[in-house]
């Protein structure tokens, strides 16, 4: 996906399962897969990359739905924003269909896809924090077969997708419990996200899992804020915390994913962070804050 040879796309190949996309991947090395296209094609039409060959995506049934599997959620790849914003997925996932309702506007929400999203990799993506805070798991289909990877080393550079390879499904636990999600924007209305943030409780493993997005390369897990502010919830009671807890997590996540410049050597002078990092960092510890009230609520 960094060619930028001259021609267009010489073929385009239309598989009906996610064997033939495997096999017409291993066969065509430098071909890339395509399944909505609003970030692939959006780079095609600037010119930034000029693919030898398409793998279309979009008669795959089998990656366009969901089904339950030993208490997680099996989510094709090929599954729409607009799809997963719907009612019946929401009452599943709630903060994956915030992200997916949030992620543009309907021409956008009606052609890009979950697996999509995952690939590109953008800091903006809507679904890669909830993604991250929900510790979701990739299936990812080859020529050897399946295997698993976590979203997270996927996301990190940790683990790459090998030639050959595509995301069939993602899998993600059914916490059955309150999850959020918020994002601001620099403008009303859709938009891309300047910080996101998602928050899942975990009442089984009495834990609160937090990722906030679009500050950096890939979603930021606070995990020390998220152990302290677990360990003031009572977790048997009515997991209310009082107004100045919910304000401390906010202000713990923030400084956790945008921190204070080091200390200065003896002899320099102290450095602060700029007007543009402070009123982002102000952004993520509002979304933090509120994002725990609403689950608590």
């Amino acid at each position: 996906m960094t060619t930028h040879a001259p021609q267009a796309a010489q073929s385009v190949t239309l598989p009906a399962s996610i064997d033939e996309a495997v096999a017409a991947l291993t066969a065509m090395p430098a071909a890339v897969p395509v399944a909505g296209g609003t970030d692939l094609m959006a780079a095609v039409n600037s010119g930034h990359l000029r693919p030898s060959g398409l793998v279309g995506l979009g008669r795959i049934s089998e990656i366009r739905g969901w089904q339950y599997q030993d208490g997680h959620a099996l989510l094709g790849a090929g599954l729409t924003h607009a799809r997963m914003g719907r009612p019946d997925f929401a009452a599943l996932i709630p903060a994956l269909a915030a992200a997916a309702r949030a992620a543009g506007p309907p021409q956008i929400r009606n052609a890009g896809t979950l697996g999509g999203n995952i690939v590109t990799a953008a800091p903006t993506g809507d679904s890669l924090p909830v993604l991250a805070a929900l510790e979701a798991t990739l299936v990812v289909a080859g020529p050897g077969g399946q295997r698993d990877i976590p979203v997270s080393h996927l996301l990190a550079g940790r683990a790459m997708l090998e030639p050959g390879e595509l995301i069939a499904f993602v899998r993600i636990p059914l916490l059955h419990a309150p999850q959020v999600f918020f994002k601001a924007t620099g403008r009303t209305g859709p938009g891309r996200a300047t910080a996101s943030v998602a928050l899942v409780l975990d009442p089984a493993r009495r834990g609160v899992r937090c990722a906030v997005g679009a500050i950096a390369q890939m979603p930021l897990r606070p995990l020390e804020a998220e152990a302290w502010i677990a360990s003031l919830i009572d977790w048997d009671g009515e997991r209310r915390l009082a107004p100045e807890a919910c304000e401390a997590f906010g202000e713990y996540v923030a400084a956790a994913c945008i921190p204070d410049p080091p200390e200065p050597a003896e002899g320099e002078e102290p450095q602060s962070l700029p007007p543009a990092v402070l009123h982002l960092r102000r952004t993520v510890a509002a979304l933090a804050r509120r994002a725990l009230g609403r689950a608590l609520s």
